[in-house]
């Protein structure tokens, strides 16, 4: 059984925890964080003298102390310099089970790599109070839209099991170049697979892996088209592999169909075209039927001229009142 952490999170982002492993042939605890973490000279041995790394008792673990298989230190990482993403996180539901925020595009959901603190999971635990508040499930940095969080950790798995059973639906929308001659509404299926280390994922032969609702909701005389995006299975980068392999790629796309990314850190200019508009399942804890809806304008549908010229910065609002519609228990 793991331990809860002796330390409180740091700007909305938990403590590092570090199991020991067994075998190795490691002396000292010492000894297994330098190699297991890599830090750099001096970086391992300079946390032990400030005493900062800590065993389940809040202590701090003296350098030389004996290895041991199984147990388990906490220690907090340091927060590097982050850009922060100059556009709101806004909660449209919250109960006692769950949230639900309309993440602005450029919002890594969880920390990972250089997003750490700015993210909409640390914003959201800084900004409503709630330390325990974890992701459902993940949107890319670069995808505006709907994401859910769970409150309480021992529900959690009944959130994150729907989205894996496929028991939400979800629809995205986006703008890309319209084409007369692609017949829509199609279903389109394939095969997709990405290697780690490589940034693009790829449509390979194969039995079908990736299946995706495509349909075109309106277009206009300059060219672009609004399109409803309906997964059903949940591959990396799929809407946007599908919607590049029927000749119309989503605008903004750094990786499809040429890589141009990725985006640096503090470039907003033109974000990608994707949104994650609705969400609409049956609570697995409360048996509500909830459906919640982003009320977010492409900024490219807005003003292709101001998102093209790096001017339109996020995509905007219909005008009504910011938040997204929530059914109750009708689900509809």
């Amino acid at each position: 059984m793991v331990p809860p952490s002796p330390l409180p999170q740091r700007e909305g982002v938990d403590p590092v925890r570090v199991r020991l492993p067994a075998g190795g042939g490691w002396r000292t605890v010492r000894e297994h964080l330098v190699e297991r973490l890599a830090a750099g000279p001096g970086v391992v041995d300079s946390m032990f003298d400030a005493g900062l790394i800590v065993g389940a008792d809040g202590r701090p673990v003296p350098a030389d102390a004996p290895y041991q298989p199984g147990l388990f230190v906490w220690f907090h990482r340091e927060l590097p310099e982050e850009v922060p993403v100059p556009f709101p996180l806004e909660v449209v539901h919250r109960d006692e089970h769950i949230v639900v925020a309309d993440k602005p595009h450029f919002l890594a959901t969880t920390p990972r790599g250089r997003h750490v603190a700015e993210t909409a999971l640390a914003r959201l635990r800084r900004e409503l109070g709630i330390p325990t508040l974890s992701p459902a499930h993940r949107l890319d940095r670069l995808t505006a839209g709907l994401v859910l969080f769970t409150v309480r950790p021992e529900e959690r798995g009944a959130y994150q099991t729907l989205f894996r059973d496929r028991g939400v639906r979800k629809e995205y929308e986006a703008v890309a170049p319209y084409d007369p001659a692609l017949d829509l509404p199609r279903t389109v299926r394939s095969r997709i697979e990405k290697e780690r280390g490589v940034l693009t994922a790829r449509e390979v032969a194969g039995e079908p892996n990736a299946v995706s609702e495509i349909a075109l909701l309106e277009h206009r005389a300059d060219g672009l088209g609004r399109y409803r995006l309906v997964p059903h299975t949940g591959q990396t980068h799929q809407l946007r592999v599908h919607m590049t392999a029927l000749g119309v790629p989503i605008l903004g796309d750094p990786l499809y169909p040429a890589v141009t990314g990725p985006v640096p850190a503090d470039d907003f200019r033109r974000p990608l075209q994707l949104l994650a508009r609705t969400l609409e399942f049956t609570d697995p804890v409360t048996g509500a039927g909830h459906r919640f809806r982003s009320d977010r304008v492409l900024a490219a549908w807005a003003s292709y001229r101001d998102w093209a010229a790096g001017q339109s910065g996020q995509s905007g609002r219909t005008g009504q009142s910011g938040q997204s519609s929530q059914s109750g228990q009708s689900g509809q």
